[in-house]
């Protein structure tokens, strides 16, 4: 059955609070208005696998390539109906992580057998699928993207550990490798520089936290944006950005994005599962962004980063660096009503960094929680220019208050507050009738959130769509589409209809959903 959603964006209008760098409400000048409407997708039968992950497009042949991390191939859909679109081929690409395209070439990034081993970049003919080099790329290979020019493919090489048992520390070096597309050769910038150097990172406020690692060991590189000759590498585990230098392939620099004072008017949060109730308000927390995905855009002259702040922990069997606020000891000094935050319905239940700062007595003197629960954009510079504040959570409450901070697997309510909340994961950002508008997944309750950030220093909530059914059974794979993992937006110069087009894959549902943007 074909349902068909439409969303006039312009129309949004949620009552919610501002602060100096938090989203204003949609209003009658601004955004232009634009409509998302849901056109088809495309279902590959499987749920709660990674049937359908990271899509990306060729113009040419009007052909979508999805990662299907179940199969480890890569799905190829012809969407010149994207009403109805169809597998017509499958790329054989063991341990798929990440697919770009450009000019009619496929780039794939896979792992190796074991994720710690090196891994791996293949190129494929858009057009006929024929494999046609592969190269070895670091260990991990998470994400990678063309230079808009087409000459480079840069790889993030995220180089996680495969755990932290004793006896089984095996933690390859995170790197980004640039691959030289048309000589076939591979140049890797790592973090090396930094070894020794962890102490005057951590004041920095790069978190460094791998049991006893080295700094080019707990850098992992997660997801790259590139324009000319830089890439701007999201550290999301170390809630930092590494600056590549792509011509002398070097790591120029490492930023730090701060914290988030979830304190302010603005900024609040919902702390608790147990509440019973969409409960978003102020609480002494500070929150590390920790961005999954990064795009830019130029505005004025002048490179912006976008950012989906989803957050990341790292949880093994010998090692976890999450731990509940009730089962900490807090400073009375920092938080002289420790009993009171304690209980469930405040702060209790909320999962924070176990590394977060003590005194000299081992109490907690603040509580920093993963993730930002937010869309913010970015200097070149790494600066904070504006940050969505809790305006994801107040949308969700709004639309969907009877499933409010509902996971991806379950239609149920507020199960995600004490933990990430809704979980922005990938963004992709578009021009539409002259107006610059960022697009993001809500990996856990679900949607597309859209911003107008014409104005950097001044976004402006779009809207938002969900084609999930929260009426549907999600086991049974009835539930729409669940989980929203990346997000591309195709060019109406591009497009089969010839009007732009999100095309977004869903890890859990299986599915690939395109939504028109008018």
């Amino acid at each position: 059955m074909r349902t068909t959603t439409i969303l006039r964006l312009a129309a949004c209008g949620l009552a919610l609070s501002t602060t100096l760098v938090t989203a204003n409400t949609a209003d009658a000048a601004s955004p232009q208005g634009i409509e998302l409407t849901f056109l088809g997708r495309y279902t590959a039968g499987s749920v709660g696998v990674g049937a359908q992950e990271i899509p990306a497009y060729d113009p040419a042949t009007r052909r979508v390539f999805v990662i299907n991390a179940e199969a480890g191939t890569v799905d190829v859909l012809d969407i010149r109906d994207p009403r109805a679109p169809r597998k017509v081929a499958t790329l054989t690409a063991p341990g798929a992580n990440s697919v770009a395209v450009h000019g009619g070439l496929v780039a794939v990034a896979q792992q190796g057998t074991a994720k710690t081993d090196p891994g791996s970049v293949a190129f494929f003919d858009a057009s006929t699928g024929r494999k046609l080099r592969q190269v070895t790329v670091g260990a991990l290979p998470d994400m990678l993207t063309f230079t808009p020019d087409g000459r480079q493919v840069v790889v993030a090489n995220e180089g996680e550990p495969e755990s932290y048992c004793a006896g089984q520390e095996n933690d390859p070096e995170g790197s980004v490798s640039i691959i030289d597309v048309r000589r076939g050769t591979v140049r890797s910038a790592g973090f090396q520089a930094w070894n020794g150097r962890e102490d005057e990172l951590r004041a920095q406020g790069v978190r460094i936290s791998g049991p006893g690692a080295a700094a080019a060991n707990d850098l992992e590189p997660e997801y790259v944006t590139v324009e000319g000759g830089t890439a701007w590498v999201t550290l999301q585990e170390n809630n930092a950005l590494a600056v590549v230098d792509l011509r002398s392939a070097k790591v120029r620099s490492i930023l730090p994005l701060g914290l988030k004072d979830h304190s302010a008017e603005g900024a609040g949060l919902d702390a608790s599962d147990r509440d019973g109730k969409a409960d978003i308000r102020t609480h002494p927390v500070k929150g590390m962004y920790m961005p999954d995905s990064i795009a830019d855009f130029r505005s004025r002259g002048r490179t912006f980063l976008v950012t989906a702040n989803e957050g990341d922990s790292r949880d093994w069997d010998c090692h976890s660096d999450e731990a509940r606020v009730k089962s900490l000891k807090l400073s009375p000094i920092a938080f002289p009503d420790a009993a009171a935050l304690q209980k469930d319905p405040e702060l209790g239940r909320l999962t924070v960094a176990a590394d977060s700062p003590k005194d000299a007595t081992g109490a907690y003197t603040e509580l920093r929680v993963f993730g930002g629960r937010s869309i913010s954009v970015r200097s070149a510079s790494g600066e904070l220019v504006w940050d969505s504040g809790d305006q994801l959570e107040r949308l969700i409450a709004e639309r969907y208050p009877a499933n409010f901070n509902a996971d991806h697997e379950a239609n149920d309510f507020d199960t995600r507050s004490d933990n990430k909340g809704p979980e922005p994961e990938g963004v992709t950002v578009g021009a539409v009738r002259g107006r610059t508008y960022a697009f993001a997944g809500l990996e856990r309750v679900g949607g597309i959130v859209a911003y107008d950030v014409t104005d950097p220093s001044d976004a402006r909530l779009a809207g938002y769509v969900n084609s999930r059914d929260f009426s549907g059974d999600v086991e049974a794979g009835t539930a729409g589409d669940l989980g929203p993992e990346g997000v591309l937006f195709v060019a109406a110069h591009d497009s089969p209809t010839h009007r732009p087009l999100l095309v977004v894959g869903h890890e859990i549902s299986g599915t690939t959903a395109i939504y028109e943007v008018r």
